[in-house]
């Protein structure tokens, strides 16, 4: 298991509220420390029919969190629940 939580967010060109959810993600990130995984979907076909519908898609340790916007509060909550599981398996 990764020291820190990953996030995936998973975007394509041209897509505005891909760039604002990539812009509080980036945000938070230097906030709240953890790992971000930028995927642009944009030329593969797999990618494109799993997501192109839903982007921004925002998936936390893989687990799907978001479309469409980043809930901050929710995020917050979500990303304290990951560390916290982290750190006890640490122990």
């Amino acid at each position: 298991m990764a020291s820190t939580p990953e996030v995936t967010l998973y975007h394509a060109d041209g897509c505005h509220l891909c760039e604002r959810a990539l812009d509080q993600l980036r945000a938070l990130r230097v906030e709240l420390g953890f790992e971000l995984n930028e995927v642009a979907i944009d030329g593969d076909p797999e990618l494109e029919a799993r997501y192109r519908e839903l982007i921004p898609v925002v998936e936390l340790d893989g687990e799907p969190l978001f479309t469409y916007f980043v809930h901050e509060e929710a995020f917050r909550r979500r990303l304290a629940g990951a560390q916290s599981r982290r750190s006890e398996g640490s122990l």
